[in-house]
């Protein structure tokens, strides 16, 4: 005999679909000029971050090497 949870598991998994489905049918997608123009922001705001974050770490290098000669 097959237990409860055994029974319930495909309706589970078609509920599941179902939802996402439908979900993703309330999204929003962006057009083309707006999926450039995010791009591009996302690529230069990263590009920016790790500038910083290696202008840090060159400078603590920098500063490491000074202390401890």
């Amino acid at each position: 005999m097959k237990e409860p949870s055994e029974i319930k598991e495909p309706k589970k998994k078609k509920n599941f679909l179902t939802s996402t489905v439908d979900e993703l049918k309330l999204v929003v997608w962006p057009n083309k000029q707006q999926l450039f123009s995010e791009s591009v922001a996302v690529i230069i705001m990263v590009s920016f971050s790790a500038a910083a974050i290696a202008s840090v770490s060159r400078f603590y290098g920098w500063a490491a090497s000074q202390i401890f000669r």
